[in-house]
């Protein structure tokens, strides 16, 4: 039975892998259901499928909800009143039915309704402010827009709208405090909720695990659509060159230590490798040194510092005109990504399969990987140095450790056609 029945709303859990900054990652839906289908009930899509049925004088109802698109009912019972919420959160095309039965067991039907997104409002929530994992879910919201022909509203940070407005201008894109105090909230006819749920067993927010298929992919899944990646479309005021020498931007810095490059000399081998061949090297991080007790990492000698809290688009107009991008399994590189950039990805805690297809993807087959997506390891945000399998012994951060210089110029070269 995959559904919760009682005269109280129904517990939500969630476990997302973020939070904002009031503790709720996710605006929840209103107590009572948006779509009032009489007699005085009340049903929406709103976090599952979602019934509240009224008390009645006598008799009882009879609450079925069914997945169409598996021809399976996965909720059927009787309830004199209560609030009905399915147990799974994302994409499902219910059927909800509800039958009044009379004292006498006469069955008579008051609600029958499918799914239907089209011309209704649909918010789609993405709670973080993390580049990557905005870039990586967007598409798959534009994806349920097009295809469902809902009025998706898109709630996300105030950071990425100016990326995305002038490119989508059929999705409402809001923050989440100003669709809370908006009357269209009272409007919605369902919501989905994008996220990393680390904790997730019971696929209530998920379909399956998103270590399994992608940090960007997941969000295909939960909303229903093909989960094939396709970059965000991105448009920027201004898109001039920044400088006239043909220039290569990387990317060094990173919230985790495991998400770093840490072979010692790697950097300032590939900035040694870039200048001679008459490159210029441009560090376009947000912070030229970051790190966490005794650890910490700075920008590599010889690149030039583009560094400083500038805005996104700043960065998308440097890496539009780049021959290359070199970064981390980060959000600048799925900037890059989106913005067309050929992109040198390093990465040893994650496995390919998480990220955005380049085909200089550099991972160490011979060392220790791919901790982020193995289920058994839950990543700890609040250890910077966070290496589930390996914590303080020599084998530490071996995945990007054993990552040589050499295969990283050489995949350079390959995608500089040099």
């Amino acid at each position: 039975m995959n559904t919760v029945a009682s005269s109280d709303a129904a517990s939500m859990k969630h476990n997302p892998a973020h939070s904002v900054a009031n503790g709720q990652p996710y605006l929840p839906p209103s107590d009572v259901p948006t779509i009032d289908a009489g007699q005085g009930i009340y049903f929406d899509f709103n976090w599952g499928a979602r019934v509240l049925l009224p008390k009645q004088a006598e008799g009882r109802w009879r609450a079925t909800l069914t997945d169409l698109d598996n021809s399976t009912i996965i909720f059927q019972g009787d309830l004199e009143e209560g609030h009905l919420s399915s147990t799974k959160k994302f994409y499902i095309r219910f059927a909800v039915d509800v039958q009044r039965i009379a004292p006498d067991g006469t069955e008579t039907r008051v609600l029958h309704h499918e799914f239907d997104a089209q011309d209704n409002y649909v918010l789609v929530q993405l709670p973080v402010g993390t580049l990557g994992d905005t870039l990586g879910w967007f598409p798959y919201v534009a994806r349920f827009a097009e295809q469902s022909g809902a009025r998706v509203i898109c709630t996300l940070a105030a950071v990425f709208i100016p990326l995305f407005q002038k490119a989508y201008p059929g999705i409402q894109l809001m923050t989440k405090e100003e669709l809370e105090n908006s009357p269209l909230r009272r409007q919605i006819y369902a919501t989905y909720n994008i996220g990393l749920f680390f904790d997730d067993t019971d696929n209530i927010n998920q379909p399956c695990d998103f270590r399994y298929v992608g940090l960007h992919r997941t969000a295909g899944y939960i909303l229903g659509v093909d989960p094939a990646e396709t970059p965000p479309k991105i448009v920027i005021e201004d898109d001039t060159r920044p400088i006239k020498e043909p220039y290569v931007c990387i990317a060094t810095q990173a919230s985790a230590q495991c998400k770093y490059w840490n072979n010692p000399g790697g950097w300032h081998g590939v900035v040694e490798f870039l200048k001679k061949r008459g490159y210029r090297v441009i560090c376009i991080d947000q912070r030229p040194f970051n790190g966490s007790g005794i650890v910490w990492n700075h920008i590599p000698n010889g690149a030039e510092d583009e560094t400083g809290n500038k805005p996104l688009a700043e960065r998308a107009r440097w890496l539009k005109h780049a021959d290359l991008f070199i970064g981390l399994s980060s959000g600048l590189s799925w900037l890059a990504w989106a913005m067309g950039t050929k992109t040198v990805m390093i990465s040893g805690f994650t496995h390919p399969n998480n990220e955005f297809h380049t085909p200089w993807r550099i991972i160490s087959w011979h060392s220790c990987n791919s901790c982020w997506n193995d289920p058994r390891h839950q990543f700890d945000h609040a250890d910077f140095l966070w290496c589930p399998r390996h914590a303080n012994t020599e084998r530490q951060f071996e995945c990007s450790r054993l990552i040589s210089t050499d295969i990283v110029t050489h995949s350079i070269a390959d995608a500089l056609d040099m």
